[in-house]
């Protein structure tokens, strides 16, 4: 019996669809509509129209899967290894990017809309401190890293 080897694949989806994907890929696997084994499935936010799928299954049955999922386009000719696909596997830290002096739009909250500019980040709690940019008064406000949107990263005034 020869040894059992996972390969990745890669899915090609409709757009803004990856997360539909999965979750049938996961529901027909555990109502047994297939019986297409599949380790793991990987919807990374970086990959914008992609579902990787971790299986010891070959290229045509996993092309077999994708056809009987819901908004699964095609399967990318070729398998991917671990290590091409493990920086997807770890999470960056919200404010990663952003600076001191970066000009960013508050996006949520009562400051919705604003332009400021960062002035301290706290990347062990991943929130930013700004003053609103076009505030009479310098008001430091502490916000998420992920209620902003860099606009300009060059060095602020």
């Amino acid at each position: 019996m020869e040894e059992q080897v996972n390969r990745i694949f890669a899915i090609k989806t409709t757009s803004k669809q990856e997360r539909t994907v999965a979750d049938n890929i996961k529901k027909a696997i555990e109502t047994g509509a297939t019986d297409i084994k599949v380790v793991a499935i990987i919807v990374p936010d970086e990959l914008k129209g992609y579902v990787l799928v971790e299986t010891p299954e070959s290229l045509a049955r996993i092309e077999q899967l994708a056809e009987k999922v819901a908004h699964a386009r095609t399967v990318v000719r070729g398998e991917t290894t671990l290590p091409e696909v493990a920086h997807f596997l770890v999470p960056k830290p919200v404010v990663s990017g952003i600076s001191e002096g970066t000009i960013v739009e508050l996006i949520a909250g009562p400051f919705k809309g604003e332009k400021a500019v960062v002035k301290r980040i706290d990347t062990g709690k991943e929130e930013i401190t700004v003053e609103l940019y076009e505030s009479v008064l310098p008001i430091p406000i502490t916000v998420r890293g992920d209620n902003v949107r860099v606009v300009d990263r060059g060095e602020g005034t």
